[in-house]
C-alpha cells in the first residue's frame, strides 16, 4: 500500500514524502495512529497544502526565535548558592535553577531548551547556550555566586 507519511517516521521516511508499506502495517498501525494517509489524488493535495502553511510557519517561528535571542544576548542571571570550605558549592545550578532565573527576567523558555551538557557546580561566570529553534542559538552568561 503507498500511504504518505505526515510525521517523521524512523526507517521509513520523513513528512509529505509517498513510502511503500505492507497492507497490515499501514491499516492497522499507521493510518489509525495518523502517522500517515493513504496516497490517493485528493490527500497528495492535503498534503502540498499543508507543507506549504508549515513552512510559513517555520519561518515565522524562526523570526520570532531570533527577536528573543538578540534580546537574549543582554541578559545576565546571577545564581546565588550556599558553599562551604575553600568555596565547595552545596549542591548545582541546573537547567531549572536557570530557567527559573530566565522567568523572573520576564522570559518564558522551557528548561529542556536550556542546553546545559552539566550543571554547574563551581563559582564563576558561564555561556550557557539556549536552543530557541533547530536554526538558531542564544548564548546567556549565568554568574554563579555565593551567597
Amino acid at each position: 500500500m503507498r500511504i504518505i507519511l505526515k510525521e517523521d517516521y524512523e526507517n521509513l521516511g520523513k513528512v509529505g514524502e509517498v513510502v511503500e508499506v505492507k497492507d497490515g502495517f499501514a491499516r492497522n498501525y499507521l493510518i489509525p495512529k495518523q502517522v500517515a494517509l493513504q496516497a490517493t489524488p485528493q490527500n497528495l493535495r492535503v498534503i502540498v497544502q499543508e507543507k506549504a502553511r508549515n513552512k510559513i510557519k517555520l519561518s515565522k517561528d524562526k523570526r520570532e526565535a531570533e527577536l528573543v535571542a538578540e534580546k537574549l544576548k543582554e541578559v545576565s542571571l546571577t545564581a546565588n548558592v550556599q558553599v562551604g570550605e575553600e568555596d565547595k558549592i552545596f549542591g548545582a545550578v541546573t537547567s531549572q535553577n536557570i530557567c527559573e532565573l530566565l522567568s523572573s527576567k520576564g522570559f518564558e523558555i522551557d528548561k529542556r531548551k536550556i542546553m546545559l551538557e552539566e550543571p554547574l557546580k563551581a563559582l564563576g561566570v558561564f555561556e550557557v547556550p539556549i536552543k530557541l529553534h533547530t536554526e538558531v542559538e542564544a548564548k546567556i552568561k549565568v554568574w554563579v555566586v555565593k551567597e
